[in-house]
């Protein structure tokens, strides 16, 4: 599969099955999972057989992945994943950003300057017409790497996810 994405610092690549224990690192640090599932550990069996099969999907509408395992491109340390998500897999109109990186890459630009890149690149070479994102209304730091790629406040929604209202952030090329 042909290089997708490079940046300054980062290196997006395809996920493999080889990932699971990277996942399974990720998915049981408390602090990143607070605000997506409370802090709750994730089992090797959970990462198996629903995080891996997502993020080995290949989207026709991009004709590509649209999950990125990523590391830091000098040091191959792996840092976490994007996902540039089409809503709907026959078509790339309106993509769906999102990040989650291990609490050691946190407040060093990584979110936005992976996101920054995805952007671009939806709206200059993949026919991407809008981007959206969601985060929960009291994850500071994602909001702010929402605000910060070009993203505009939406709305607040409810979900039953953890007991806090959600935004909703988007933008258009």
């Amino acid at each position: 599969m042909a290089t997708f994405l490079v940046t300054e610092r980062l290196a997006p690549r395809p996920f493999s099955e080889a990932d699971v224990d990277h996942l399974l690192d990720l998915d049981n640090d408390p602090e990143v999972m607070r605000f997506i599932n409370g802090g709750r550990p994730t089992t090797r069996e959970a990462v198996r057989a629903e995080s891996l099969p997502r993020f080995l999907h290949h989207c026709p509408s991009l004709d590509n992945r649209v999950f990125w395992a990523t590391e830091e491109r000098t040091t191959k340390e792996f840092l976490g994943w994007f996902v540039f998500r089409p809503l709907d897999d026959h078509s790339s109109a309106v993509v769906e950003l999102g990040y989650r990186l291990g609490s050691a890459a946190w407040g060093r630009g990584h979110a936005t300057e992976g996101s920054r890149a995805l952007i671009h690149k939806g709206f200059s070479e993949l026919g991407v017409e809008r981007v959206i994102a969601n985060t929960m209304t009291v994850n500071a730091r994602s909001r702010r790497v929402m605000e910060k790629v070009g993203l505009t406040f939406v709305r607040t929604f409810f979900a039953d996810i953890i007991e806090a209202p959600s935004s909703a952030l988007s933008s258009t090329g």
